[in-house]
């Protein structure tokens, strides 16, 4: 069965558009040092798809990224305590879903986007996938 998740990053740091440019071999999902949200990266499986989120600037979702190799060793932690993912570019929401809007919508207010704003990778019940998806225009 296919889960579905939320992955925040700084568009500085790491864009969508970085990641559609990383083509079919994808990039690795790494640098997660919260062991929440290194125990969400664990339960990822190839084929789940995480919006990808562009945190601090611009505070909304952009696009979809699909998992294509389950957790392993995060090559960054020299301590070999936390894991990374590799995902791969899928699309772009026609329309960016910020946080405000997110907010706004009742039927997703319980999201841990909002109730925990500092995890970095969580998951999204399918229900909610769908409003959001709606509400990209996908």
């Amino acid at each position: 069965m296919k889960n579905y998740w939320l992955i925040k990053s700084e568009p500085y740091v790491w864009s969508i558009d970085q990641q559609k440019k990383a083509g079919h071999k994808g990039a690795t999902w790494d640098g997660v040092r919260n062991y929440q949200a290194a125990n969400n990266l664990r339960k990822m499986k190839i084929g789940d798809e995480c919006f990808f989120y562009h945190s601090n600037e611009g505070k909304e979702i952009v696009g979809i990224v699909l998992v294509i190799k389950n957790a392993f060793v995060d090559k960054t932690d020299k301590k070999k305590r936390f894991v990374a993912v590799q995902v791969r570019f899928k699309k772009k929401l026609k329309t960016p879903v910020t946080l405000e809007n997110i907010k706004k919508t009742k039927q997703i207010s319980h999201l841990p986007l909002i109730k925990q704003s500092r995890l970095s990778v969580m998951p999204i019940d399918f229900k909610s996938w769908k409003i959001i998806c709606k509400m990209g225009k996908i």
